[in-house]
């Protein structure tokens, strides 16, 4: 016998501008489907203020030795293992630094699994081993999805700092939340179909998060991902790129500090910003939180100007 539940959320709610949607050719479905995608940004923006606050939380996290956990099922989940796994080749960050708990594990990664997000023990064993001091991160569209919950009220308990990302602004979840994300996204062009404008926003918020996240972590120096993993052919190519691009120099002057610098990015950039060698940039960048900007400014090289960031 099955148990029902009612959804009350916009995502669940009939958009009036599409109900004809099965009748129109593919340029117009695609338009359709396109119009409602770009609302999406607008919606994200709305929420900075409070995705800000969040990223604050996670950098004061990580830096007392602390952990994210993204919590989610279904595509929610889905956009949560895809953001964490993207980290490591990006930005170097260390295992355990960023990690996404699926509703179901590996095997939901492909095929639903059936009660899963419905499970709210499931998500509170998920989130026992979370520490005092870590972020908890649940995603659902509808805000209401038993495992998010289960795992949140149980980091919670344990003394870590939650948030909800949610398109659902009266999320039944948010209760369990100390920060509310909520992308007022509305009612989907399918209707429930939250793969669509509330999956998207899901995927802009975390982008947005752990790419903020790892800039103030001092991943990052200028706009160039200093702290990429060179694991292939395509990759150790962008680091001798990266490096002549931040110092100006030619090709064999960037091999000779990368070789010098044993083969690591930001200490033969370092060295060469400022003038010394890669030992002493290398012991410069751990004495400061793995930030070039902040060893050159410990060491008086040349700090470049700061320019303007776009406003909306």
């Amino acid at each position: 016998m099955s148990s029902e539940v009612t959804v009350d959320a916009p995502t669940e709610e009939r958009h009036p501008g599409t109900t004809s949607i099965d009748t129109h050719t593919s340029l117009d479905i695609l338009r359709a489907l396109n119009a409602e995608d770009a609302t999406v940004a607008g919606a994200v923006g709305a929420i900075l203020p409070e995705l800000a606050q969040l990223v604050d939380r996670a950098v004061d996290a990580v830096r007392a030795g602390g952990a994210v956990h993204y919590f989610g099922a279904g595509t929610s989940g889905r956009l949560a293992v895809l953001d964490a796994a993207e980290l490591r080749p990006t930005f170097n960050a260390p295992a355990g630094l960023v990690v996404a708990h699926h509703a179901g594990g590996p095997a939901a990664l492909l095929r639903a699994v059936e009660n899963v997000e419905d499970d709210i023990d499931l998500g509170c064993a998920e989130a026992d081993g979370l520490a005092p001091g870590d972020i908890a991160i649940g995603l659902t569209a509808s805000g209401r999805t038993p495992y998010v919950a289960g795992a949140l009220a149980r980091a919670r308990e344990l003394g870590a700092v939650t948030a909800l990302v949610t398109a659902n602004p009266h999320a039944e979840v948010a209760a369990h939340a100390d920060i509310l994300l909520a992308v007022r996204t509305g009612p989907e062009a399918l209707t429930g179909s939250t793969r669509l404008k509330a999956g998207t926003a899901q995927k802009l918020v975390l982008n947005s998060f752990s790419t903020a996240l790892m800039i103030r972590l001092g991943r990052t120096w200028s706009n160039l991902m200093v702290d990429v993993v060179a694991t292939n052919a395509k990759l150790r190519a962008r680091v001798l790129r990266i490096l002549q691009e931040a110092t100006g120099a030619d090709t064999e002057q960037a091999r000779v500090a990368l070789d010098d610098a044993g083969g690591e990015l930001k200490p033969a950039l370092l060295s060469m910003l400022a003038g010394v060698d890669a030992g002493r940039a290398r012991d410069a960048i751990a004495a400061h939180d793995g930030s070039v900007a902040r060893a050159l400014a410990a060491l008086d090289g040349p700090v470049p100007q700061a320019g303007p960031l776009p406003t909306p």
